[in-house]
């Protein structure tokens, strides 16, 4: 029950007081996030971490001169593949198979099913596809957060292109797809601070569902398996 009281006690903090986050915080809500699944645990994401105030300045104007981004201890941007190749693909489960002590061909079906599904659906799902295992990380790096009393925004206002260009990342295969200034709220100016939090009633937002409720699917499910493609 612990984790739900922590995230009944956060919010996205309106304004903070520039107050540092001890390493042991920080380092414990990069670890939550590096820990996060993804999908075929490729990871397609990295996180940039800023505390320099000139550069957290220049963002700021990037970032619809939101307060949180120069008054935070740190900033986190999540920085994600633009597309996925067979190199990197290759590159990423190489690492995995060291790190199991196995043979580099063990999974190479596998590897080469995903990427050829992935290369049917064209680059720019790739690019949507590789964001949304960004925000997976994103979430447990909130959560852990919170866990630590450590305050988090998170912050989707922001203009990509511009931020991409001031951190280099344009040919570096990456782009910036969510960020999260940390610190500590200054209550007495946040307006949010003191206001009851609000979510849609359970009662509303969970659905249980039965075969009765699901529609007819005309094509049956595939026979084949994620097993059978590791397998061969």
């Amino acid at each position: 029950m612990a984790l739900i009281e922590d995230l009944k006690w956060r919010y996205a903090t309106k304004k903070m007081n520039g107050q540092k986050i001890p390493k042991e915080k920080l380092d414990y809500i990069l670890e939550a996030a590096r820990l996060a699944p993804s999908s075929s645990g490729l990871q397609q994401y990295k996180i940039i971490v800023i505390s320099d105030r000139a550069l957290l300045e220049k963002i700021k104007g990037f970032s619809y001169h939101q307060s949180q981004i120069t008054d935070c201890s740190h900033l986190l941007i999540w920085i994600a593949w633009d597309g996925y190749s067979d190199d990197r693909i290759e590159g990423v489960f190489n690492d995995m198979m060291d790190e199991r002590n196995l043979p580099h061909n063990t999974m190479d079906s596998y590897r080469k099913t995903i990427l050829n599904l992935y290369e049917e659906a064209g680059q720019e799902w790739q690019a949507h596809h590789a964001a949304k295992q960004s925000y997976i990380s994103f979430a447990m790096a909130i959560a852990a957060a919170a866990e630590q009393k450590v305050d988090a925004t998170p912050m989707e206002g922001f203009i990509a292109e511009k931020l991409d260009e001031l951190l280099n990342l344009k040919g570096s295969g990456y782009k910036s797809t969510v960020i999260l200034p940390l610190g500590y709220r200054q209550t007495e100016n946040d307006w949010l601070v003191n206001m009851k939090k609000f979510r849609i009633p359970k009662d509303k937002f969970i659905v249980e569902m039965t075969i009765d409720d699901a529609s007819d699917i005309a094509e049956p499910p595939m026979e084949q398996t994620l097993d059978d493609f590791t397998q061969k």
